[in-house]
């Protein structure tokens, strides 16, 4: 969802490359930021746009993705 975001700029572009609706959208991610106690998603002019935390946690989703990817390849 985040990467999505960051890429199409708006909810409403990130919700349908999803094929999900917008409410299901933005119910996903303001259940995900309570759950973090932080906000990951910000209004950029008539768009959207990501937080520094979910920048971070982008970040460090895909460092985890490598090491796992990296791991199962040398069992």
């Amino acid at each position: 969802m985040l990467d999505a975001i960051r890429r199409c700029g708006s909810l409403q572009a990130s919700a349908k490359e999803m094929k999900m609706s917008y409410r299901a959208l933005w119910m996903r991610i303001r259940s995900s930021a309570q759950r973090m106690g932080n906000t990951l998603v910000v209004r950029k002019g008539k768009g959207s746009g990501l937080t520094p935390f979910a920048e971070e946690l982008m970040k460090q989703f895909k460092r985890l993705q490598t090491i796992i990817r990296t791991e199962s390849d040398e069992m």
